[in-house]
């Protein structure tokens, strides 16, 4: 049974998936879009809402939780200065996936993962 499963595996063990996922957060605050298949993209934005979360209120305890996913400086000003206050008023739903089609060497599902308000 699948009861209370917390997140697909995506067939990666647990570093290198949390690495792969940490670095699409990072890489989607950076361009406010990127390519990616579909399973990917919705895990990708369940890590991205709650750091864009924290964002939104800035203090040392928020910045300190969010370093732990944003390891990049630059980054992690930018979605405190520039990305969090954007989405302050907003109470969820900061990311949107478009399906893009089939991807031609695997067929894999293409979407793209972009942030709202930012087109």
């Amino acid at each position: 049974m699948r009861h209370r499963l917390g997140n697909k595996k995506l067939g990666r063990r647990v570093p290198h998936r949390l690495s792969m996922l940490k670095n699409q957060v990072v890489s989607l605050l950076k361009h406010d879009k990127i390519t990616t298949t579909e399973a990917k993209a919705k895990e990708t934005r369940r890590m991205a809402e709650k750091v864009i979360r924290l964002a939104s209120e800035d203090n040392v305890h928020n910045r300190r939780l969010a370093a732990v996913i944003v390891r990049e400086p630059k980054i992690l000003k930018k979605l405190f200065h520039e990305v969090g206050p954007n989405y302050k008023e907003r109470l969820g739903g900061y990311t949107r996936i478009l399906k893009l089609g089939k991807r031609h060497g695997d067929n894999a599902d293409l979407v793209s993962l972009e942030l709202v308000g930012n087109e």
